[in-house]
């Protein structure tokens, strides 16, 4: 006898079958919807997408130098504060004494001074409270002349600075005709600067001065 095969189960298989061998349909793609990459919109959109990251990079560093600056002020302004403050606690400073020198011919007691160091003299030795003189020499031998030309020398300084307005209670003068040279006195330029008024010009008066006439009846 034959073997009886069901149809309906034998046909379902084959379908199958010829259902898998079949390759899937490819997705469509709306072309409408496509654009090239290198597009001027493309490009432009990039260009404005770097130029506001460059943008906020900047904003940030210029924060950055902003705060950095305020806060390098505020340290300056503080230094400065405390130096004032140091400043105040310590008081005026002492300024030095100052300095001129009036050189003279052989044997001469004439006075010249310059024009211009003459008005920045008078003008200091106004305001000073002790103007000190010192008559000087290129004497070698402590003979009577040395000794007059040191001291006329001092005194005509002493009358050129009263003359010019310094008030003559102020100034002391002193000589010596020989020695406390400055320059070798064995050559002609050394003993021109050996020749010589020293004017020494306080700023405040020697304590052992102040105490002098601070007892004065």
């Amino acid at each position: 006898m034959r073997a009886i095969i069901p149809f309906k189960p034998f046909l379902l298989g084959l379908l199958v079958l010829a259902s898998c061998a079949s390759p899937p349909k490819p997705p469509t793609v709306d072309e409408s919807l496509k654009r090239p990459v290198n597009s001027q919109m493309a490009v432009e959109l990039q260009v404005c997408k770097n130029d506001l990251q460059n943008t906020r990079l900047l904003a940030t560093e210029s924060g950055r130098l902003a705060e950095t600056t305020t806060a390098t002020l505020a340290n300056f302004a503080a230094r400065q504060q405390m130096m004032t403050t140091m400043k105040a606690a310590a008081g005026p400073l002492t300024q030095a004494n100052s300095f001129f020198t009036v050189r003279f011919d052989v044997g001469s007691t004439r006075v010249v001074i310059p024009a211009d160091s003459a008005a920045a003299l008078i003008e200091v030795a106004k305001a000073a409270p002790l103007v000190l003189l010192r008559g000087r020499t290129d004497g070698t031998n402590d003979a009577p002349v040395e000794s007059r030309i040191a001291r006329d020398r001092a005194a005509a300084v002493r009358d050129y600075l009263v003359a010019a307005g310094v008030d003559p209670s102020r100034i002391r003068a002193t000589y010596q005709p020989v020695g406390d040279h400055v320059a070798d006195n064995d050559s002609a330029g050394g003993r021109g600067l050996n020749r010589r008024v020293e004017i020494e010009l306080y700023r405040a008066l020697p304590v052992a001065l102040t105490a002098a006439i601070g007892t004065r009846p």
